[in-house]
């Protein structure tokens, strides 16, 4: 009998210790908006690598609420990931095809919209509760196809969920296509009514799981992952390969400008034309450094224009990060240095993507100090792309999108992390 309870135990804590691993990596996105004209507080985006609990999340709804209209609308998709807005959403310089249409322009019309990429699913499923106990009213559910007979009170708060499905496979697109389109008709509702609102859209639990080895004894997290090709009429990534003749570090822009001294040029023209001089680019198991080397442009005899990325382990995500350090330019014998202000990474088995990382507007890139000559430059980088390690070919893995995904100051400009 002993013997039993001592292996019903033994059993127990291999069952939870699985379970907890699972949790890890079962996330789910989460998006927070407002109508034009109305206002959200300020909310701080997670530190790279952060899990959102349930906790946290109701620490965020209820800082949000605080300045936030209380007519809350909850899109409650059946499953979604981060990878569905990367994959779908008109990355890697086909924004026209995105799915997200609908969302993407009411982020852009938000003041401050709330990106978190990596809700646990099961804070999820608390969703409702935690907004009917802030609110102190009961959810309403109600079906799209009787949209147009809701008569809203403006002095009154009300909660109102809409449950979205989802179709996986070959039909994935299509029902991200129509749940755009239902959260567009809904918010015309609110629209015609001149009803300030509060929305939320997030998924009950991750549309795919891929397969994971867990981080264990010192060794890197494992992922099966789907590639990303460029589409023929798009043009290459940048290919810089290590020391065995093998890629280890892609880069793809639509443009690279650059400011310096009154002139202007577009880096992105000299090297993807398959001339580019990548000489000094160094790619390790824990570093990658992108060296691009160019001459006589922006009226200087010689400019490199560096990336610095690392892969560090960060505990609370059970994971390796590809971090992007710094930015530095070297020009005529001075140097310019930009740090990463903290939004531009990705799991280490991904590619990272932002449809803006700029040092102008919203930056990602910031002058390491008042007094370094990175102030001297403006740089601006669009439908920006980079991968600088598990690089298993001329072509990205899934792409973490920066939280501002949807547009240059937004979606592809907040942040990322594609945890599962």
């Amino acid at each position: 009998m002993r013997c039993r309870s001592v292996s019903t135990m033994a059993f127990t804590s291999v069952l939870l210790f699985i379970c907890s691993i699972y949790s890890c990596y079962a996330q789910v996105p989460l998006l927070m908006w407002t109508s034009g004209g109305s206002n959200m507080p300020h909310l701080a985006q997670p530190a790279a690598g952060q899990t959102v609990s349930g906790g946290q999340l109701a620490s965020y709804l209820k800082s949000a609420l605080s300045g936030a209209p209380h007519n809350v609308l909850l899109f409650l998709q059946d499953k979604l990931i981060m990878e569905d807005f990367t994959m779908y959403g008109g990355v890697f310089g086909n924004k026209q095809d995105s799915a997200f249409l609908t969302v993407e322009s009411a982020l852009q019309a938000s003041s401050s919209p709330l990106v978190l990429p990596a809700l646990d699913w099961s804070a999820s499923h608390s969703i409702l509760e935690l907004f009917q106990g802030e609110l102190g009213i009961p959810a309403v559910h109600i079906n799209p196809n009787t949209l147009k007979e809701i008569k809203l009170n403006t002095s009154q708060p009300s909660l109102l969920a809409v449950h979205l499905p989802y179709s996986a496979g070959v039909q994935t697109k299509e029902s991200l296509l129509k749940n755009d389109a239902i959260i567009g008709e809904v918010l015309n509702v609110f629209k015609s009514q001149d009803v300030p609102y509060t929305a939320v859209y997030t998924g009950l639990k991750p549309s795919r799981v891929i397969e994971e080895t867990p981080v264990m004894a010192g060794r890197s997290v494992g992922r099966s992952l789907l590639q990303a090709p460029p589409q023929s009429s798009v043009k290459p990534p940048l290919v810089v390969n290590n020391t065995a003749g093998r890629p280890c570090i892609l880069l793809w822009a639509d443009t690279l400008l650059a400011s310096y001294s009154g002139k202007q040029d577009d880096l992105a023209i000299h090297i993807f034309n398959g001339s580019a001089d990548t000489a000094g680019s160094v790619c390790n198991e824990t570093l990658s450094r992108l060296v691009i080397n160019y001459q006589n442009v922006l009226d200087l005899r010689s400019l490199r224009l560096i990336l610095s990325m690392r892969k560090i382990f960060f505990p609370v995500s059970a994971r390796n990060w590809s971090v992007v350090e710094q930015v530095v330019l070297e020009y005529d014998g001075q140097r310019a240095i930009f740090n990463a202000s903290g939004g531009i990474y990705s799991p280490a088995e991904y590619s990272f993507h932002c449809q803006s990382v700029s040092s102008i507007q919203s930056p990602l890139l910031v002058p390491r100090s008042a007094t370094d000559n990175a102030n001297q430059w403006k740089l601006s980088f669009t439908d920006f792309q980079i991968q600088g390690f598990n690089v298993t070919g001329e072509d990205f893995s899934y792409a973490s999108d920066c939280a501002g995904f949807f547009t240059p100051g937004i979606w592809m400009g907040l942040l990322t992390s594609l945890l599962m």
